[in-house]
């Protein structure tokens, strides 16, 4: 168990807790359905994504999102991800919008992709692009 370093007598030891030191060049998340997943991007940041990294990353979680079960939500979110790729693929550049696009698809579908380790790290390069 990670401590905080205050005075721990105080509280019962039996409760959990987490420490978060410096988190730099990762993108996370914990929790969400009792689900807890890490993504880490080794290595160092060096500005914004290229359209390749984003395609793949788009790509990835359009295959991870296969073992999600089948529904309106999902076919939604497939029909998403398939024009953002076409766009990336066809253009070989982030057009502007395009990452605010993904990034509201994500918000608006998070429960359903709350648990798949590939939309986290397909946040993490939104973020990096501003979207």
């Amino acid at each position: 168990m990670a401590t905080d370093g205050s005075n721990a007598g105080a509280r019962d030891s039996a409760q959990p807790s987490v420490t978060l030191g410096d988190v730099t060049g990762s993108a996370f998340s914990v929790g969400g359905s009792n689900n807890t997943n890490t993504v880490r991007h080794g290595g160092v940041e060096t500005g914004t994504p290229t359209p390749q990294v984003l395609l793949d990353a788009v790509l990835e979680l359009r295959a991870a999102l296969v073992r999600v079960p089948r529904g309106e939500d999902r076919s939604a979110l497939d029909a998403e991800l398939d024009g953002a790729a076409e766009e990336l693929e066809t253009a070989g550049e982030i057009r502007p919008g395009l990452a605010a696009r993904l990034r509201a698809a994500l918000e608006r579908w998070a429960p359903l992709v709350e648990s798949v380790s590939a939309a986290t790290a397909l946040a993490g390069l939104l973020t990096s692009l501003g979207g």
